[in-house]
């Protein structure tokens, strides 16, 4: 189906996408690590509660953490051996995490779900949820609440658009792994119920969008090369020209948004019975010595990873993990992927943002650029004299998509998204 163009939206910015780093380096399987330590904390909602204890033997791919509620998600091995032991310790994010650690025994043992053959809407529905598969664009929302929707949907968009800059993984995912996300996206519309499937990808990716012009039944649209073209919302606007009020779900506009790689897992619960425990990253940034986009189980030491790269080639100024816009700083190489871990960037002085913040000057650039119409100005005002209620109310800071372009823009450097991030958490710890 011919490519067509999406339309304009308010806001955003345009940074250096630096995807020319790693985009043309060809999926790898990242070798089995050592040592895992798996997180329960895989995605937006409550931990997961271990069902597993130390000294037990795990197979690759066996339930080893339940979703606990709705919101939740289960977790697997990913790697054949034995749990040594379960601990409790900080994350990535700041906060305390529990991590179930297995060595691995290199038996190459696995534990799949059964394959599925012509599946129903609610088989597919079902395997989702027991795959543990959640949103892979990196908000981590338990997906099989995404294809149970409340309110009737009539179109699937796939997020092709991998706006956030140095990140390609998705881009070689569609290059490499077009048929199976293709297959993915189509359980997905069946699940949900409905025919017409776009795809959005952002116009610096014409050879994936060369791709998905060959599939009768998915429209690709042609995004405008702006960040953050990939948040749901406006994703769904440049696509169908439907907009989703502030505190609406996509569902209240008749849409469903997955992300590419999830659909590709997807593709892998039904046709192979595999769970999610693995994904593609990328390892990018000037500080690198090998950029790749690699296959990574969930739980891989992010040191293990940066050595299969040849290590650093300078000293990095800043080690995110994620993208530059969305992820978080890493003190250390002592943490782990998650299945929401899009990409480890080891960044140089002149790359990094790692400029002392100076006084607000009160230019209004950042209310410019969000996309979301908020004034995040006043959140920082006022959370940083901890009236986080003033902050949600005057800044509107529940409605922020976190994408990072009003930090992005201002001249003063302030912290933006850590004060929105504080207030928000603030906000749910009083709840």
């Amino acid at each position: 189906m011919k490519a067509v163009k999406g339309k304009y939206y308010f806001g955003g910015v345009h940074p250096h996408d630096m995807k020319n780093i790693a985009k043309d380096a060809a999926l790898e399987v990242l070798p089995m690590p050592e040592t895992v330590a798996i997180s329960t904390s895989q995605s937006l909602g409550r931990p997961a509660t271990p069902v597993v204890s130390a000294g037990q033997t795990v197979k690759e791919g066996e339930l080893i953490a339940r979703a606990e509620g709705l919101i939740s998600s289960d977790v697997f091995a990913s790697i054949c051996g034995t749990v040594t032991e379960i601990k409790t310790e900080n994350g990535a994010n700041g906060t305390d995490e529990t991590f179930i650690v297995i060595k691995s025994d290199a038996s190459g043992e696995k534990s799949y779900l059964p394959p599925l053959t012509d599946p129903s809407a609610d088989e597919i529905k079902a395997r989702i949820k027991d795959a543990g598969i959640v949103g892979l664009g990196g908000a981590g929302f338990p997906t099989a609440v995404k294809v149970a929707p409340k309110t009737p949907v009539d179109t699937l968009i796939l997020n092709g658009a991998e706006c956030e800059p140095y990140l390609t993984c998705d881009h070689r995912l569609m290059l490499e792994k077009a048929d199976e996300i293709a297959r993915g996206a189509r359980y997905v519309a069946k699940a949900l119920g409905v025919e017409k499937i776009i795809i959005g990808i952002e116009a610096n990716k014409p050879d994936c969008i060369a791709v998905f012009e060959k599939y009768d039944d998915i429209q690709p649209v042609i995004l405008k090369k702006q960040y953050p073209m990939g948040g749901e919302k406006q994703l769904i606007y440049v696509t169908t020209g439907r907009k989703v009020g502030i505190g609406k779900l996509p569902a209240d506009v008749g849409v469903v948004v997955q992300n590419v790689a999830t659909c590709y897992a997807v593709c892998e619960a039904v046709e192979l019975g595999k769970p999610l425990y693995e994904r593609v990253l990328t390892v990018s940034g000037k500080a690198v010595q090998n950029p790749k986009n690699l296959w990574v189980r969930v739980g891989t030491p992010v040191r293990s990873i940066i050595d299969y790269c040849g290590g650093e080639s300078v000293t990095p100024k800043k080690v995110v993990q994620g993208g530059p816009m969305t992820g978080v700083a890493l003190a250390n190489y002592d943490n782990y992927t998650h299945k929401t871990t899009s990409g480890i960037l080891l960044m140089t002085e002149k790359e990094a943002a790692a400029e002392e913040p100076t006084p607000c000057v009160n230019c209004g650039k950042c209310a410019d650029v969000c996309p979301m119409h908020l004034m995040p100005m006043n959140t920082a005002f006022y959370a940083a004299a901890n009236d986080f209620d003033a902050a949600a109310q005057y800044g509107q800071t529940m409605a922020c998509i976190e994408c990072g372009a009003c930090e992005y823009i201002c001249p003063a450097k302030r912290p933006l998204i850590q004060a929105i991030r504080k207030t928000k958490a603030a906000l749910r710890n009083k709840k």
